[in-house]
């Protein structure tokens, strides 16, 4: 049992820096303090909230609906901090946002990857749960990417993507002086054998908390590097941005669906149309 001054529950949180009142019902997770400013550019409106550390929060509407964006920094733990106080303040939907190596040949630079689960090669979940638990994103945030990803014509991906905390020897890439880590190739051949689409570096917790509390959550991410065909461009860097803040919208419409319908889940049978 913890004391009071432990307690991260009440009022504005420790590391984000917002309460309740700042924070909408859905947030995009870019990593980059600095995408924040370029994630807002398409929305109606917005206002910094929120700043601290590598956490920068902007909460305005676009296209009429309420939505945020809260930078998460690099990797798995500073994104599961960003999950633990969004939830509390009032989150429920979590879109993670931004750039990913894709380990197929078919997915070129500026193509976004829509992730539908992830591998979870990065230590910061299994603190959370076993080993074999699932990370998988919501499949109204998937068709709510999909849906926009369309209406915006950008080419896209559906798949597995692998989470890593490691930018270089955990995504089999060589270490400083060449250094390459243990089964380093066999690991990505591995990956690439069984369909895995990307890395990155934050999705796999964002998708596992997202299951264990009860939220709904996704990931898109643009392509700045194929593994494969050796291209590295900082390609269509607000393409995914663009996209998760349509899907923003969609989700809206498609929750208004399942309460018109008085349906008790979203399904293909219900219309949203814009």
């Amino acid at each position: 049992m913890t004391g009071d001054s432990e307690d991260p529950n009440d009022g504005e949180q420790y590391h984000l820096e917002v309460g309740p009142e700042d924070v909408a019902d859905s947030v995009l997770l870019p990593g980059d303090p600095e995408r924040v400013e370029k994630v807002v550019e398409g929305w109606d409106d917005h206002e910094i909230v929120g700043e601290h550390r590598e956490y920068r929060t902007a909460t305005g509407t676009h296209e009429g609906t309420p939505i945020s964006v809260t930078s998460t920094g690099i990797g798995s733990p500073s994104a599961a901090i960003a999950v633990e106080e969004l939830a509390r303040v009032g989150a429920d939907t979590l879109l993670r946002v931004g750039s990913c190596g894709a380990i197929q040949p078919e997915a070129d630079v500026g193509d976004l990857i829509i992730t539908t689960g992830a591998v979870r090669q990065e230590g910061t979940s299994k603190e959370y749960v076993r080993e074999d638990y699932p990370a998988s994103a919501d499949h109204r945030v998937v068709s709510a990417l999909v849906a926009a990803a369309e209406e915006l014509g950008y080419d896209y991906h559906l798949g597995v993507t692998c989470s890593t905390d490691s930018f270089y020897p955990g995504q089999s890439r060589p270490g400083f002086d060449g250094f390459e880590a243990r089964d380093s190739e066999a690991k990505i051949g591995e990956l690439r054998e069984a369909g895995v689409y990307n890395f990155e570096m934050e999705a796999a917790s964002v998708l596992t908390l997202a299951g264990i509390y009860g939220l709904r959550a996704g990931a898109v991410c643009t392509v700045y590097a194929n593994r494969e065909t050796g291209e590295f461009r900082t390609e269509g860097e607000r393409k995914a941005a663009k996209c998760a803040s349509l899907a923003v919208t969609y989700l809206e419409r498609m929750d208004e669906a399942v309460e018109e319908a008085d349906a008790d889940g979203w399904h293909a049978g219900l219309s949203i149309e814009r």
